[in-house]
């Protein structure tokens, strides 16, 4: 069902037509444009101000034409508005469009589809990491409140996620409840961007292989990575509250980054050793992963860095900030 604001839309849209067939209409029967801009305006809305010019046969019936057209096209465009203002709604037609605005200037953000218990979560610790978040999401209400960008659609449509900016999005986050949704999300998402970084949500084990088949990057399964981490708080509880805190937890003093090394870093070529990044950032360099995906922990000092790595550190924020520079 097609809503009030874009019934608005549409309705502005024609009235903007109606002034342009208008316009070119009088022009083309010999009135200068501003005149014909004049005629089409005090006609649609039936001023009643004399004519501009002479009237013909022909300018007679093409104003006929425009005022059964114009007319109508303007009580439908000002009943809209009136319903909109009524219902409290213009506000948030306006905000809308800011909105709207503000997404199709967004580069490298983060779509998360989805806004449940394990989309709000991801899209909060993204914000707390300051990356930039557009929340999709078919239910309006359960939206409307929240503090970040929003696109109220079907996630599995491809002109849902293209109103999230899905083509200069750098990630994707399929968090929707079922995982046919998902897998629809994720091909979808990877056919617009091939690019796309995509982490898929799966409820059931055998949904894992069908998702990183369609195209995920990464696939979680949320009760399985959460009963092994109430595992590993039985097995070893301080090393897991401290892995816990460092990622998660901004008020400490020390958490981990990673960073890939660019083509053109100062450091590619260079060993470790070599690089001193525990010299001249402060950072302790806990793993390299390869290319390859394969993970090298603890590396020798003389482990050399080429582009395409990507060094896995920890530190402090200002001494992680440092190492980026270095990095790049």
């Amino acid at each position: 069902m097609t809503t009030a604001p874009a019934r608005l839309r549409l309705a502005l849209a024609m009235v903007g037509a109606v002034l342009l067939a208008g316009t070119i209409g009088y022009w083309l029967l010999g009135f200068s444009l501003l005149d014909a801009l004049y005629q089409t305006v005090t006609t649609i809305t039936t001023v009643g101000f004399r004519e501009v010019g002479e009237f013909g046969t022909a300018e007679k019936l093409f104003t006929i034409v425009v005022i059964l057209v114009g007319v109508g096209t303007v009580l439908y465009t000002f009943t809209m508005l009136v319903q909109l203002v009524a219902e409290g709604r213009l506000h948030d037609f306006v905000g809308r469009r800011r909105m709207d605005r503000h997404i199709a200037d967004m580069r490298g953000h983060v779509v998360v589809c989805g806004w449940g218990r394990v989309g709000r979560a991801v899209a909060h610790h993204l914000r707390d990491r300051d990356h930039a978040v557009v929340v999709v999401d078919a239910d309006r209400e359960r939206v409307e409140t929240i503090d970040l960008p929003t696109v109220v659609g079907d996630a599995t449509l491809d002109a849902t996620l293209r109103a999230a900016g899905i083509e200069r999005a750098q990630a994707l986050v399929a968090a929707l409840a079922g995982d046919a949704e998902n897998l629809f999300v994720t091909m979808s998402g990877r056919a617009i961007n091939p690019s796309l970084f995509i982490v898929a949500r799966a409820r059931q084990e055998d949904s894992v292989p069908k998702l990183s088949q369609a195209g995920a990057d990464r696939v979680v399964n949320p009760q399985a990575l959460g009963g092994a981490r109430m595992a590993s708080f039985v097995a070893q509880p301080n090393v897991a509250e401290f892995v816990d805190v460092v990622m998660h937890e901004r008020s400490v003093e020390f958490r981990m980054q990673e960073v890939e090394l660019p083509e053109t870093s100062p450091i590619a070529g260079r060993s470790l050793r070599e690089a001193n990044l525990r010299g001249q950032a402060n950072v302790l360099v806990l793993a390299l992963r390869l290319p390859d995906g394969t993970f090298v922990t603890n590396p020798d000092p003389d482990t050399k860095l080429e582009p395409k790595q990507v060094i896995i550190a920890v530190g402090t924020d200002d001494a992680l900030r440092r190492f980026e520079q270095l990095c790049h």
